[in-house]
């Protein structure tokens, strides 16, 4: 960098080296010694400098002509990531799309499974029963044993709720709100409705 820089500011820099301060000062002041640099002493602190007839310094034209050639530059630079960026896009759709080997597999997996429920409706119109009677008859008795559980678990509940309510000076509708309780009705569930789907399914498999 070109500017005034102490032996801090240098051990700073060069941190990741690894270096130790007593050796970058030995080396600044061997440099300036040779003449490479320079430095100003400010009471006991010496600054040091990189000799600036080095550098070929610009003169007002030639530095508006630099910027000039720095902004075609950027533009072009713009130009080009915004091309990359096209071509990229373009790129991911690609490889998104399917080959055509890749195209004909999946044709004959839909293919297989339209013909699998093709047949499947066949039955089904036919009146052929596509569940075995002792899968039937294990389904229903999970069903009745939730339906069981539930229909307990709301007479527990209200027995209990009259019990904490029945000398309560609390409006009702609000403690239940109080307490974030919802009531089957409330998410649109009835007990007695779910119930008749079992029987229900039973008056039609002995219709059967």
């Amino acid at each position: 960098q070109n500017r005034p820089l102490n032996s801090q500011n240098v051990a700073d820099s060069l941190q990741k080296y690894n270096l130790k301060k007593a050796s970058i000062q030995k080396a600044l002041d061997s440099l300036a010694d040779s003449g490479k640099i320079s430095f100003k002493e400010y009471g006991k602190q010496k600054i040091y400098l990189a000799r600036q007839d080095q550098f070929n310094i610009p003169n007002n034209e030639e530095l508006a002509s630099m910027k000039e050639e720095n902004t075609k530059l950027q533009e072009h630079l713009d130009q080009q990531k915004k091309a990359i960026t096209e071509v990229e896009g373009e790129i991911k759709s690609l490889q998104s799309n399917l080959t055509l080997e890749q195209i004909h597999d999946k044709e004959a997996k839909l293919r297989k499974e339209v013909k699998e429920m093709e047949d499947k409706l066949v039955k089904l119109r036919g009146g052929v029963t596509l569940v075995r009677p002792e899968e039937k008859k294990a389904v229903e008795a999970i069903y009745s044993e939730k339906i069981s559980l539930w229909r307990r678990r709301k007479r527990m509940f209200k027995d209990l709720w009259d019990a904490i309510t029945e000398n309560s000076p609390k409006d009702l509708k609000e403690f239940k709100e109080e307490l974030g309780i919802e009531y089957d009705e409330d998410v649109g569930v009835n007990l007695q409705s779910v119930s008749e789907l079992l029987q229900h399914g039973k008056k039609r498999a002995r219709g059967q």
